[in-house]
């Protein structure tokens, strides 16, 4: 009933929404449609992608070519970062902290939860809109608040953040400590503190979303695993982000306030702190409660986007879609209890660390579920190699492969040899770095026409893809094998250590194929940006898809469907059914006279 009643609501909204002309401000800025919204976001992502990307080739300089003078440095960065061309170590560590924040926060949580979950969660399921379009543009606002203000940290005369993106204290606590922990950890905190908000936002919208706006027929286990995917994603989010949310705000009470939550018996340049009573391992508690839920954050909704991708491209039903829910729900159950893993040697009890071990290791069996099962819908299937397809078979590739060393790092007598060498470096790019980078790609190319009406350049896509995938590989498998060596991670330069001096040589080679794979991400903001104005003009279903996106009409209109919303009839990868001339039925065909629905 209380379906029903929304369902007019809705309609009465939609007619409403003909009555007025939107201007360009209530169009393209202060929005309140979910399309819009996911454009909002993806363009933001890609310019912090951007910014995120180009820092990491710097500081890549400066690992191959340790103190060499660059002028690339000094013509993008200033005097003040590197005198002559010769970066600082102080402004080094700050770029690290900057990066690892940008990626894993900007980019791989907002822009890829924000941009596929905006996008597809009412597409997908047959709702008008989110269930709060106001709360939905707050929350993009506020990301884009602060996105700047993170950036602007980059201006400050002191420096930016430098304690890492960990920002462990008393580094982080300590104003004092060494220049990055002035106002730029400020604006740090204050960023996160905002970024945390709207992410909170964005996720309460899209799980009532998700609850309350299906369309009739669809039910729980006829949702897309995209759908799947957000859900729990956002589930998560709501669950861990608050803890983060008090670390920050302890964070800032340490350091403006005079308290000591985190501080106990600091000694700095010789001289007492006041400090006393607090414990710097209770805020890596703290962080890694959210830390290690955040992995799963950005994967889930990027191997939510390669389920889809993976079934329409292989033209056949996704192997297992009950197996593949109940990994999402086992990870989402056991991300939020490994968070110790992070913490072997912080001088933990060795009991709690085999506790830690064992539902680390246990986390590895829904992985594997969903490894599986992507290599079996693969197997035999009718392979469109497009690049989405490509994008989404390489997640499955760094998925399993950075996954493999990530058995060695939740083994404490094995992570304690490398714990902070390169080896965890290469563990966690290929596992979420490049893994969600790739589910980002994948949903983009996929998705591209029903964002903006236009095809991407297929070629174009080709290259993208072959040129980053071997040079992320190129980048990170050689990281192994320098970790195994000892060679420690975020450290300015290695040449005090006549040890490492055989090593310089990788370090060398993971530069020259960083600098090639973040030059040729040029190729893709080129397709991207041109085709938007001179794509090829797509049809409506141009990858003869089943979910409900492809049944609304190409031109966006704020509402998603004219007229009356679709009904769903049967699961969303019924592709080569017997019983049908087309390898694909859409969700919304009902079933023919004696037709039996595919168990799934």
């Amino acid at each position: 009933m209380s379906a029903e009643v929304h369902d007019h609501t809705q309609e009465h909204e939609h007619e409403h929404e003909h009555h007025h002309k939107d201007t360009f401000i209530t169009k393209y800025i202060f929005s309140i449609d979910h399309k819009m919204i996911a454009k909002q976001y993806l363009l933001t992502g890609i310019v912090m992608g951007v910014v995120g990307v180009f820092i990491s080739m710097l500081f890549r300089l400066q690992l191959a070519w340790p103190e060499e003078s660059f002028k690339v440095f000094s013509f993008f960065l200033g005097e003040s970062y590197a005198p002559d061309g010769v970066l600082l170590n102080d402004r080094y560590l700050a770029l690290v902290t900057i990066h690892g924040t940008i990626m894993v926060f900007f980019v791989l949580t907002a822009a890829l939860s924000g941009t596929f979950s905006n996008l597809l969660i009412p597409l997908q399921l047959g709702a008008r809109d989110m269930a709060s379009g106001f709360l939905n543009m707050v929350s993009y606002w506020l990301f884009f608040l602060s996105s700047v203000i993170m950036l602007s940290s980059l201006f400050v005369e002191s420096g930016p953040a430098s304690a890492g993106w960990t920002i462990y204290p008393p580094l982080s606590a300590l104003p004092q400590a060494i220049p990055g922990s002035g106002m730029g950890m400020t604006l740090w905190l204050v960023s996160m503190a905002i970024f945390i908000a709207a992410s909170l936002m964005g996720s309460l919208n899209y799980i009532v979303t998700v609850i309350n706006l299906r369309t009739k027929g669809m039910t729980m286990t006829r949702m897309p695993l995209t759908i799947w995917a957000f859900f729990v994603t956002a589930i998560i989010g709501v669950i861990s982000f608050p803890v983060l949310l008090s670390a920050a705000l302890l964070l800032i009470f340490d350091r403006s306030f005079g308290t000591s939550f985190f501080l106990s018996d600091i000694y700095l340049a010789g001289e007492v702190l006041h400090y006393q009573g607090g414990s710097p391992v209770l805020f890596e508690h703290l962080f890694w409660f959210l830390g290690h839920p955040e992995v799963y954050i950005i994967l889930l909704p990027a191997l939510g986007i390669t389920s889809e991708v993976i079934a329409t491209n292989s033209r056949k039903p996704i192997f297992g879609y009950r197996a593949m829910i109940m990994s999402i729900l086992a990870i989402a159950f056991l991300s939020t209890i490994v968070w110790g893993h992070h913490m072997f040697i912080s001088g933990m009890n060795p009991f709690l660390g085999s506790v830690f071990t064992f539902t680390t290791l246990l986390i590895a069996i829904p992985s594997a579920v969903k490894a599986f099962n992507y290599i079996t819908t693969l197997w035999k299937g009718n392979l469109q190699l497009n690049p989405a397809m490509l994008f989404s078979i390489g997640l499955v590739s760094t998925f399993i492969t950075g996954g493999l060393t990530g058995i060695i790092l939740g083994d404490s007598t094995l992570d304690i040899n490398v714990h902070d060498t390169y080896f965890v470096v290469a563990h966690f790019h290929l596992v979420m770095g490049i893994s969600a980078l790739y589910g980002m790609f994948a949903g983009i190319y996929h998705w591209y026409p029903k964002m903006f009406g236009r095809m991407l350049n297929k070629n174009l896509g080709y290259v993208h893809f072959w040129v980053t995938a071997v040079c992320a590989y190129g980048v990170f498998f050689p990281m192994h094998f320098i970790g195994l060596a000892g060679l420690p991670r975020r450290y300015y330069t290695n040449t005090n250590f006549p040890l490492f001096d055989d090593l310089q040589n990788v370090n060398v080679l993971i530069t020259v194929f960083a600098l090639i794979g973040g030059a040729f991400q040029l190729v893709f903001l080129y397709n991207f940006f041109s085709s938007i104005f001179y794509g090829k003009r797509t049809v409506q279903n141009p990858w003869r898809s089943n979910t409900l996106e492809w049944t609304a009409p190409i031109e966006h209109i704020h509402g998603n469907w004219p007229g009356e919303i679709p009904e769903v009839h049967r699961w969303p990868y019924d592709y080569s059914n017997p019983a049908h001339n087309e390898d694909f039925v859409p969700q919304n065909v009902p079933l023919k006279e004696g037709e039996e629905v595919l168990h799934h």
